[in-house]
């Protein structure tokens, strides 16, 4: 009976540390881990521009169901979400306009999705340097071989 409540305690006590520490001391990590009241308490220690259990939300529906965010990347997220935030909203400040319609907002939001644009024609400018390279080479083949061709004549004319 002794035992029984050993476990027992054991059990709530697992339930009742984060997953990290759980997973450092190699605790069972199987029962689902309510994370939304560490969101809070870190909402509450940091000052934080969003509600981390939203950031949370918003990072674990692009990421695999089995993957575990640290707090440490939690707050990391936040306060650079809220960085890019302030960099739009000073963009947007530039308008001489009092009111700032949607125009203004995907102008000045424009600046940081062109490198993700960046990206993607850096690949294609890429692509067709390999293209131009292949040409190259087989334009030079064939020079070559005309060349090679006109000696050929040359040497027999001789």
């Amino acid at each position: 009976m002794a035992d029984e409540n050993t476990q027992e305690e054991q059990s709530t006590e697992a339930r009742e540390k984060p997953v990290e520490e759980q997973l450092e001391q190699g605790q069972n990590t199987t029962e689902p881990v309510d994370t939304e009241g560490d969101d809070e308490k870190i909402d509450q220690e940091e000052k934080l521009p969003f509600p981390t259990a939203a950031v949370v939300r918003l990072m674990k529906a692009n990421m695999d169901h089995e993957k575990m965010i640290k707090k440490d990347v939690k707050i990391e997220m936040n306060k650079w979400l809220g960085k890019m935030c302030a960099k739009v909203s000073k963009e947007m400040n530039k308008f001489p306009y009092v009111m700032m319609h949607r125009h203004e907002f995907e102008q000045a939001k424009r600046q940081f999705e062109d490198l993700d644009n960046f990206e993607k024609e850096k690949q294609r400018i890429l692509a067709h340097f390999e293209a131009i390279k292949h040409d190259i080479k087989r334009l030079e083949r064939d020079l070559g071989k005309a060349e090679e061709e006109h000696e050929i004549k040359l040497d027999k004319n001789d």
